[in-house]
């Protein structure tokens, strides 16, 4: 069965976003870059909230920009081919290789789990998280070196107890990694 898995970047304090909804931290690095793009490359699907997704549209144009590093352009193909599904009872229409639903975040899980292939079912967003956090099978997180004293929590509030299991744990430039799976 296809795992479902949780990757995002949050600080210290755990939040995704700060109070002013920015994420613009100190030691984003290509290194961090390049973790985002070994991560993505296990992914068949991601699912998103519509915030993600429309920080995310960048992407769908950043091939036409000059200034673009390797590695930009490299994560921009990798990206753009990724099938989306965007949750969303505010949006009309997405791009790119996105489509949309205006709800039933745990029955497309589910459906997509009976799909063939091993990739990774990966969950982009707080919102989103909470939602079909009894489907989590791990979580990915990138903890940057900064206090920002509130926002969007990374984790959802919600009470419930979750044994973790760390499967991997390193330094990354100046943030830190860890990986840990569901104990079921």
């Amino acid at each position: 069965m296809r795992k479902v898995t949780y990757s995002m970047s949050m600080s210290l304090d755990g939040f995704i976003v700060g109070p002013d909804g920015g994420f613009d931290w100190p030691g984003f690095d290509d290194d961090v870059f390049q973790l985002s793009m070994d991560e993505i490359h296990d992914v068949d699907v991601h699912l998103m909230g519509r915030r993600l997704y429309e920080t995310m549209l960048y992407w769908e144009t950043a091939d036409q920009d000059p200034t673009l590093s390797t590695a930009e352009r490299e994560w921009t193909v990798l990206w753009n081919a990724l099938p989306k599904v965007v949750f969303s009872t505010t949006l009309t229409e997405v791009q790119g290789n996105a489509r949309l639903l205006p709800g039933g975040l745990v029955e497309e899980i589910e459906r997509l789990r009976a799909e063939p292939g091993d990739g990774e079912i990966a969950i982009g967003g707080a919102g989103l998280a909470a939602g079909a956090a009894s489907l989590i099978d791990e979580y990915k997180i990138r903890v940057f070196p900064v206090l920002v004293g509130g926002g969007i929590p990374f984790f959802a509030r919600d009470e419930r107890r979750v044994d973790l299991d760390l499967l991997e744990n390193r330094t990354v430039g100046k943030v830190l990694y860890f990986r840990y799976a569901v104990v079921r």
